[in-house]
């Protein structure tokens, strides 16, 4: 009989299992135009997001999303691609240079690719470890909508040993000398 809680802990992705350079590409989220007017009310009710005749007066020609529901579209997507890939996610302490560099449209369909640009162990917390990936969110025409940086806390291995590249220089420099 196969215990469950070991196979997951088998396949459960950790940070020693992160490496700088890794690329993904994931996601889909259908704009609908009814979720866009509906989270604008809630959270962001500038003319130009609830209204087509205001919005074609505007830069943007036509109804455009909230850049933060662009946010939180996105959010969507990379919760559910971190949980398929069961990541060892502890949470985010934020995220750096957000932009918003084009509209987004109802009916347009939204992906994410990523680059892993740091990984490091938490000094002050050695069982968790910090990165930051590059994340380009894309319509269907392959037109970047959005970036940022995100920093994110994942769990490392039970017991793992130290990666040399979380190791200060000075002490790989001096050796071990706790002879």
């Amino acid at each position: 009989m196969v215990d469950l809680h070991e196979k997951r802990q088998q396949t459960m992705r950790y940070f020693e299992d992160v490496v700088v350079g890794e690329t993904a590409s994931f996601g889909r989220y259908e704009v609908a135009r009814d979720e866009v007017i509906a989270f604008a009310k809630l959270y962001d009710p500038q003319p130009f997001h609830l209204s087509d005749e205001v919005a074609a007066k505007t830069p943007f020609k036509r109804l455009a999303a909230s850049g933060w529901h662009t946010c939180a579209m996105t959010m969507a997507m990379i919760v559910k691609h971190k949980t398929d890939r069961q990541e060892a996610l502890l949470g985010s302490p934020g995220i750096d240079t957000l932009r918003w560099v084009a509209p987004v449209y109802p009916g347009d369909v939204l992906r994410c690719e990523s680059i892993v640009t740091e990984a490091r162990r938490s000094e002050s917390r050695p069982t968790m470890g910090l990165t930051k990936t590059a994340l380009t969110v894309l319509n269907q025409d392959n037109a970047a909508v959005m970036t940022f940086i995100a920093n994110m806390m994942i769990r490392t291995q039970p017991d793992a040993p130290l990666r040399s590249q979380d190791v200060g220089a000075e002490f790989l420099a001096a050796g071990d000398k706790t002879g």
